[in-house]
């Protein structure tokens, strides 16, 4: 562990030093460098892995200092800067101590070294969730499936190839095998990984889109009623590659379980092949199936015999329609959104999107694509473009933060807003942001307090840059979560961000804006060839 003298840097210290070949999981990270940010005297501090992002995020705040020169993401780095020497060598002594801090293990506590010995502790467990680096991930599912237990695998970085071989396996021997990359689940009522706190009820879900079963769920819940089981299966399970194996899986699963009565199946568009052995296997079903594959043929879907939604409150409304056999009205009504539009006038000509949600990133491309308006994105939809530059917003620039472009070595912005939050202020700042959609996305694992975050970020950015950009936030969650979704409501609603129940409605509303008498219309700065057709 090479350490460095501390370097002046006007009336701060700086001091860097890197752990080769030591590795800590994201939460950890996060959780260590917000210990080390709050002590008195530190301006500035970044614990995280040696990666490229997280490189250039250091370059970035000014805080890459000559030993990290040659590091892998395999090193672990520890950047300070401090008021002084003494609040420096402090910083650093408490991020050692957090790193290392163990658990007192005896009794109870006891925590198994290896899954073989947990299995051996808990021989009546049916469910294995694995959580560890993409290299060993493939290798701890497969242990699990040979046990005869479901999994869903968490970690990501897992080849397609294994993905194919783990599901194969999981297929032969009757079992679940949800994910890789599969953040979000409930079973048997408890929720797992990323999940919300909702009524149990005869509604399953199927979900190739953790935040899309979030919403879904959290839309039935707000809609008074149930989930009996939701099931994710990863984003990639409907590839040509993998075929919709799990798909298939979990609907069937689904349809044999006796307190299910209507199934949701929620994904981007599948691969052609995928979704004719989809439909190949549901056909005949003996419940209703209603679909939602974001941006996909709808009339395709129905001539399948399926019930089909256009966004993802259609999709929770059409489920519970089906269970009631009563109609279920627009969360906030077309007439509603033009009120919500009426006295607010865009003081630029873009919008500029800040999800933590992969999905919800999708569909707003997507919807705003519909209108009519050319889109920017880190993970463009079909027929969006890519942004050049992750750090620069060009025209309507939508951004899903969660992806690997931003969260490579640092947790996911569900967990914590720091990347969200400093991109918040560049699009403050930047005169052509006429208005800023982004999330809250409520529940176990996600930040204890985010509408909280980034309402302080608001006021910080709004005072900083003198400007006020509009600010639409999808609240996705339920009063029953441990973040409670009316305290969060207020708390936003207090910085000046309209709050909406669902991501459809806020979508509405922002074309409505967009489109309206009080659009933009003035000249953009420095794009104004982009922007409506």
């Amino acid at each position: 562990m090479p350490e460095h003298a501390a370097a002046e840097s006007g009336m701060t210290v700086k001091k860097g030093l890197v752990h080769r070949d030591r590795y800590y999981d994201s939460v950890t990270l996060m959780r260590v460098t917000n210990e080390v940010r709050s002590r008195e005297g530190v301006c500035a501090a970044v614990v995280g892995m040696g990666t490229d992002f997280n490189i250039d995020s250091l370059k970035r705040m000014g805080l890459f200092l000559p030993e990290f020169d040659g590091v892998t993401p395999n090193d672990l780095l520890v950047a300070v800067e401090a008021e002084d020497d003494a609040a420096l060598e402090t910083a650093l002594a408490v991020a050692e101590e957090e790193m290392t801090r163990r658990r007192v293990i005896s009794g109870s506590d006891y925590i198994p070294p290896t899954l073989e010995r947990a299995l051996e502790m808990n021989p009546e467990a049916q469910v294995v969730l694995v959580s560890v680096p993409g290299r060993y991930a493939a290798g701890e599912a497969r242990k699990a499936l040979e046990a005869g237990r479901h999994v869903m695998l968490f970690s990501d970085n897992v080849s397609i190839e294994e993905e194919r071989s783990l599901k194969e396996l999981a297929v032969s021997k009757g079992l679940l095998m949800m994910g890789p990359d599969c953040g979000t689940a409930i079973l048997n009522g408890v929720p797992l990984a990323f999940a919300n706190v909702v009524r149990r009820g005869s509604i399953g879900v199927v979900a190739a889109s953790g935040t899309g079963l979030q919403e879904v769920t959290c839309l039935i819940d707000r809609f008074g009623f149930g989930i009996s089981q939701a099931l994710g299966v990863g984003g990639r399970d409907l590839s040509k590659e993998i075929g919709g194996l799990m798909t298939i899986e979990c609907v069937k699963a689904l349809l044999e379980d006796a307190a299910t009565e209507v199934i949701v199946i929620v994904s981007k568009p599948p691969a052609p092949e995928a979704q004719k052995s989809l439909f190949r296997e549901l056909e005949g079903a003996v419940k209703p199936i209603v679909i939602y594959f974001i941006g996909a043929d709808r009339e395709r879907i129905e001539e399948a015999g399926f019930v089909t939604a256009g966004d993802l409150e259609e999709t929770a409304s059409r489920a519970v329609e089906i269970l009631t056999g009563e109609p279920v009205g627009q969360l906030v009504p077309e007439n509603l959104a033009r009120e919500i539009v009426a006295n607010r006038k865009l003081p630029g000509p873009f919008v500029r999107g800040l999800y933590s949600g992969g999905t919800f990133c999708d569909e707003a491309q997507r919807k705003l694509m519909e209108a009519g308006f050319d889109v920017y994105s880190n993970t463009p939809a079909p027929g969006a473009r890519c942004v050049e530059d992750l750090q620069k917003s060009v025209g309507h620039t939508i951004l899903d933060l969660g992806d690997d472009d931003f969260t490579r070595g640092r947790a996911h912005p569900m967990i914590d807003p720091a990347e969200r939050i400093r991109r918040l202020e560049v699009e403050f700042a930047d005169d052509d942001a006429g208005l800023i959609l982004f999330d809250v996305v409520l529940g176990y694992g996600s930040h204890p307090d985010m509408g909280g975050a980034m309402a302080a970020a608001i006021r910080a950015a709004r005072e900083k840059s003198n400007r006020e950009p509009l600010l639409f936030c999808n609240l996705c969650g339920t009063e029953s979560d441990p973040q409670g979704f009316d305290k969060q409501r207020k708390v936003l609603e207090e910085a000046g961000v309209v709050v909406f129940p669902s991501h459809a409605s806020m979508l509405r509303t922002a074309t409505e804006l967009l489109s309206g008498k009080n659009a933009f219309k003035g000249k953009a700065a420095d794009h104004a060839e982009v922007g409506k057709e």
